[in-house]
């Protein structure tokens, strides 16, 4: 009998990856890495622990006691090692950092770290009474994940039991009184449990396996515990183990916890997993078929049983307590024999929300952007230039913090955030390299935000950030290739081809303003002379009224001249038209977008300038009349645009 899996599958282009092997001196031989990662665990001997992880599993241990065994892990703390393949005797990090987070999947391009770490548990006595931050806490106090975690109990004794969460509510005064008074226990939900039995423990959740119990547990990628009552034990160093009640006062919801079924048809799922049950009973049902998409990687945890896992030609044997790994995009697989296992994956995140923030010269903007590209709010801030970048950051995550919570969306609720920022940026390092605009240099951008902000944190150019928004969400929706010049007190560019931003390998931006239009022409901003910038900045526009007028005018009021009349006016629009013409050409003939859009304080008089500018690119693309050239637009989002362009550079 043929059994289908219950998660999603998406088609992949191929089941191997090949690369070249780096002591291969014959260019021509290639070798296969493989599909199927058989791991090996990393070994813990807490106080608590038991045996039968090394009598029943097979765990290869020296010691008398083995509390857990990290069998998915790229924790610090615990790393598991590569058993077979090209990459045998290398951690699974070292695999990922080889290969790329392409093993991962897409879904987990949201995660800052390693997503989730997968363990073995065998309680011969009683846990801590213990609790787990969430990530907004655990990433500001120790620097990694909170820790929210499912059990699956393997076994149990008939009157093994664990704590999980309160009777009844209490308050943290009286919380921090039956921990001094030892009295905890007493207001402390005990539930017996039994082999089968699946709890789900969000952060926050106090909790403790009781003794007699052997677990599997999916968990965050986190080692952060809170201990609040150890029952007076010492440590291997004859001191009683260190409490935490500070930190556990700080975290834990004092309420009681309902069990519910809201994983149905998974025996968990959340943000940050999603756990299946295999069950083979190796005659009418002893053959399952899946499929591992790009969108994520699969975890295959034994629990019992024996078969093989083949994906494509590749077969491995599995047994009791053995655990795989399965890249992301390597395609159909088949568990066949008789066994209960445990599949993880990582889906999607539900109702997503990315993070806009887009710093100005003057102020900032913060917006929440949805999976529509709709903005569901956004406030503003002077950003007082003149000061400390560090303080400039610091009161920009406290502001998106209040708005976050001023909307009641939780932090685990979104998924990335983007900074747009003038200047010359390091894309890959997070990195401002020099902004004069708001007096920047060598501004860790992402690091500084990320102490505020759980989440991967991106930064780029700010003209970027706007052509991305206009693509996105603009008039440029309907266009894969978009180019857009912002035409403001300085002149900039953003270049989008196949909907990403096309800045070079790692730092700096579309500089289009500063291409040479007139040899030794005005002087420029930047230094130099007859840039772009130099004749179509709102700066040059003034400048150049005043030389045909006597007086300083607002670019209003020189449009609105030309269009009455005043034939100095007119010709200096014209000339204008001209000079940004031959900029937009040159640019068309490098990216050959298939549309151009006009953005900045000058864009709503530029209206009038589009029939000659359409003239021109006609005239000026190569190719001229024959080839295609794009359109031209103005840009719809106005302020928006980089915000809405910020959120979407993860």
């Amino acid at each position: 009998m043929l059994v289908k899996g219950v998660w999603p599958a998406v088609s992949c282009t191929g089941l191997f990856r090949r690369r070249r092997t780096a002591d291969c001196t014959d260019p021509g031989i290639m070798e296969i890495i493989m599909s199927v990662l058989r791991l090996k665990p990393a070994c813990k001997d807490y106080l608590w622990g038991g045996s039968r992880l090394i009598e029943e599993y097979g765990k290869e241990y020296s010691g008398e006691v083995l509390a857990e065994t990290w069998e998915l892990s790229c924790h610090p703390d615990g790393p598991s090692v590569i058993a077979n393949g090209a990459y045998a005797g290398k951690t699974l990090q070292q695999y990922i950092d080889a290969e790329g987070k392409k093993v991962l999947g897409t879904n987990c391009r949201r995660f800052r770290d390693f997503p989730i770490l997968t363990k073995f548990i065998d309680a011969r006595d009683n846990l801590s009474i213990q609790v787990h931050p969430d990530n907004r806490y655990a990433l500001k106090n120790e620097g990694q994940y909170g820790k929210t975690e499912m059990w699956y109990v393997m076994d149990a004794g008939k009157e093994a039991f664990l704590y999980y969460g309160f009777k009844r509510e209490i308050s943290v005064e009286e919380f921090a009184e039956r921990i001094e008074k030892d009295t905890l226990l007493e207001v402390l939900h005990a539930v017996p449990v039994q082999k089968g039995d699946v709890l789900f423990i969000e952060s926050g959740t106090i909790h403790a396996i009781g003794k007699d119990i052997l677990i599997a547990e999916i968990q965050q990628n986190s080692n952060v515990t809170y201990r609040v009552y150890d029952y007076g034990r010492v440590g291997k160093d004859g001191k009683k183990r260190d409490l935490h009640i500070e930190k556990a006062l700080a975290v834990t919801r004092r309420v009681p916890i309902v069990r519910d079924k809201s994983s149905y048809p998974h025996i968990a799922d959340c943000d940050y997993f999603t756990v299946d049950k295999l069950n083979l009973d190796g005659r009418v049902m002893k053959k399952m078929e899946g499929n591992v998409s790009a969108a994520s990687f699969a975890s295959i945890l034994i629990l019992d049983g024996e078969g093989t896992i083949t994906s494509g030609t590749e077969t491995a044997a599995y047994k009791k307590g053995d655990s795989f790994f399965l890249p992301a995009g390597s395609g159909s697989y088949m568990v066949e024999g008789s066994c209960d296992a445990l599949i993880t994956t990582i889906r999607e995140k539900a109702a997503p929300v990315r993070i806009g923030i887009d710093i100005g010269v003057k102020d900032t903007r913060i917006g929440l952007v949805d999976i529509h590209q709709k903005l569901l709010a956004c406030e503003e801030m002077k950003t007082d230039a003149g000061r400390p970048a560090e303080e400039i950051i610091r009161e920009i995550g406290q502001r998106t913090l209040a708005l976050l919570e001023r909307q009641k969306i939780p932090m685990d609720q979104c998924v990335s955030a983007g900074i747009s920022v003038p200047g010359t940026v390091d894309r890959q390092k997070g990195v401002v390299r020099y902004s004069n605009n708001i007096r920047w240099k060598q501004v860790e951008l992402s690091r500084l935000m990320s102490e505020y902000l759980p989440i991967p944190v991106r930064i780029a150019n700010d003209a970027d950030c706007a052509a991305l928004g206009e693509a996105a969400a603009g008039a440029g929706r309907e266009y894969r290739d978009v180019v857009m010049v912002t035409l403001g007190i300085g002149v900039g560019g953003g270049v989008i081809l196949d909907g990403e931003i096309c800045a070079g390998k790692n730092i700096g931006g579309n500089e289009v303003g500063h291409m040479v239009i007139v040899e030794d022409g005005e002087m420029c901003t930047c230094g130099r002379r007859g840039c772009l910038e130099a004749y179509v900045s709102v700066r040059a526009l003034i400048r150049d009224a005043i030389a045909a007028t006597g007086q300083e005018m607002t670019p209003e009021e020189i449009f609105a001249g030309a269009a009455a009349g005043d034939m100095r006016l007119e010709e200096l629009v014209n000339r204008y038209a001209r000079r940004l013409g031959i900029g937009l050409v040159n640019i068309v003939n490098i990216f050959r977008p298939q549309l151009v859009l006009l953005g900045g304080r000058l864009s709503p008089q530029a209206k009038t300038l589009l029939p000659a500018l359409r003239e021109m690119m006609k005239e000026g693309c190569f190719g001229g009349e024959d080839s295609e050239y794009p359109d031209i637009g103005i840009s719809a989002l106005g302020n928006k645009a980089g915000v809405i362009g910020a959120a979407s550079l993860v």
